[in-house]
């Protein structure tokens, strides 16, 4: 019969905080949460607890902040806990080996793809901007190697044509708990077959980038359509009305005459306007201007006249 086990923690974000709260439900003791340093955020650059470090301190758990876990000292504190496991979810700090060997059962990862296929800091945007249709996440024993450890466990989900970054990150999030919680009696009993990478398959998903969130309307409309629901919620597509900075936050592709230049409102309507693109056209039914909510499109139209507007 499994034993409960002694686990170690180390998060950052929502994306974890919804780890460690589905462990503090099992019969599994977290003895230590790691997570990244408190840093200022919001508008006012208050200072701010991460999402972990606030269920963490709501749960009277001991919280560790290190600036790297490579210095010797944070190791040895590391390993006065005498952990079972560390679980790893979007830590945001770099594992040397050296912690990597401290647990019994070494340190376990929830990633947000199915690997091999996107390695990496922004696996969910990268699968919606390469038009995947399957997204899911994987249970990986860590390596040194960046994502490329062995998986102990899979879980898949569709991706819908309308899926959005953050519907998609909310998704994954609640898979990756249950798969979590899932492995562990398992690997408590030494009965969970690790299964190597094919890593002939695996991409990169490099960190995302506030300039790739400019369209292109020389692109295709499926492809910026797309860029929008990627970067939903962070850090939005955006565009050029006159000299403001035009958020989009949703759109969809839509039939029609696409052969305006590129960028050109060619048709207004109660559910948004259309704009050609390099090849097709593309509906945008919800937008933010500067210093405004996130309005439908429609209700932008009651007071903006856009038929024959170019947007860069």
């Amino acid at each position: 019969m499994a034993q409960p086990l002694k686990i170690i923690f180390a998060g950052t974000p929502d994306f974890a905080a919804s780890a460690l709260q589905a462990l503090l439900s099992t019969e599994h003791r977290v003895v230590a949460v790691y997570t990244q340093p408190d840093r200022p955020a919001g508008r006012g650059r208050k200072v701010q607890f991460s999402p972990v470090k606030q269920l963490a301190v709501e749960h009277d758990l001991e919280v560790f902040q290190p600036k790297t876990l490579k210095d010797p000292e944070a190791q040895q504190i590391l390993q006065r806990h005498q952990a079972d496991l560390m679980v790893v979810v979007a830590y945001g700090l770099l594992l040397p080996q050296a912690v990597l060997d401290i647990p019994r059962l070494g340190c376990i990862n929830i990633h947000a793809s199915l690997l091999p296929r996107w390695r990496g800091a922004a696996p969910i945007q990268r699968a919606i901007l390469a038009g995947d249709e399957m997204s899911g996440v994987t249970i990986m024993q860590m390596e040194a190697g960046l994502d490329t450890g062995p998986m102990l466990s899979i879980r898949s989900t569709p991706i819908d044509p309308a899926e959005t970054g953050g519907s998609l990150h909310d998704r994954l999030a609640e898979l990756g708990s249950e798969a979590l919680i899932e492995v562990l009696p398992g690997l408590s009993e030494g009965r969970v077959k690790a299964i190597p990478q094919d890593d002939s398959q695996a991409n990169y998903a490099s960190k995302l980038d506030k300039e790739e969130a400019r369209v292109d309307w020389s692109q295709s409309a499926v492809q910026i359509d797309r860029q929008v629901r990627a970067f939903n919620p962070w850090p939005v597509a955006h565009c050029l009305y006159g000299e403001k900075v035009m958020r989009v936050w949703n759109s969809e592709v839509v039939s029609g005459d696409g052969s305006a230049t590129p960028g050109q409102v060619v048709a207004t309507g109660k559910t948004g306007f259309d704009v050609a693109t390099g090849e097709g056209v593309l509906r945008i039914t919800q937008l933010q201007m500067p210093g405004k909510r996130a309005m439908a499109a429609g209700d932008f139209l009651n007071a903006h006249t856009m038929d024959g507007v170019v947007l860069t």
